[in-house]
């Protein structure tokens, strides 16, 4: 059966760290690049970070019916799944990782049910969130404030997904999902990849 991993999380929460270190972990795990019509970020690639979209080339996907899930996550920032971008991990016999917001997660879970391992990462708590927001550096006051707050909010959602990994000491954290990874897809720990990028070659 053709699965995936959903590792969904608030911002500054660690799930981005989780899933990299999966996917060097894992040699049967392939990432599955988001669309979204925020700007990159210094470094960021388009096709390998994410599909960085025009909002109105996002919308016009919406209308085609192209995602398997999408969110207005903030005032015209939209981010989603592309039906495409799973089905051509599946066909490389792929099993497939979600690094997405809270909601979409939830939409990606109701969708594809069984198939899907869905994974909340928790902070150690909210106050330890927003040190690591405002250690990041990357917001500006406005938009760390929506971030918080949009945290706050997502919080509420643990209860909706399969398991709940609070990231409190990282070591630990790593060592849980990989215990995760092996029991629900039933595969062996492989070697780490030697290439430095974890995105599939196309």
């Amino acid at each position: 059966m053709k699965k995936m991993l959903i590792v969904t999380a608030p911002s500054g929460a660690g799930k981005t760290t989780i899933v990299r270190h999966l996917l060097k972990t894992f040699d049967d795990l392939s990432f599955s690049v988001s669309a979204t019509t925020r700007p990159p970020r210094e470094g960021e690639v388009d096709g390998k970070d994410y599909y960085f979209l025009t909002v109105r080339k996002f919308q016009n996907r919406i209308k085609k019916d192209a995602f398997a899930e999408w969110e207005e996550v903030y005032p015209g920032k939209f981010y989603g799944t592309l039906k495409s971008e799973i089905e051509k991990k599946w066909r490389k016999k792929k099993n497939v990782v979600f690094d997405i917001e809270v909601k979409g997660a939830t939409n990606l879970k109701k969708l594809y049910g069984d198939r899907a391992l869905a994974v909340f990462i928790k902070p150690p708590s909210l106050e330890e969130l927003i040190r690591r927001l405002e250690k990041r550096d990357t917001e500006n006051k406005k938009t760390l404030a929506e971030r918080i707050a949009r945290a706050k909010e997502e919080l509420t959602y643990e209860n909706n997904f399969d398991k709940v990994l609070i990231n409190d000491n990282l070591a630990l954290a790593l060592e849980e999902a990989e215990g995760m990874v092996r029991d629900f897809f039933e595969i062996k720990k492989g070697t780490a990849k030697k290439r430095d990028n974890y995105y599939d070659e196309e």
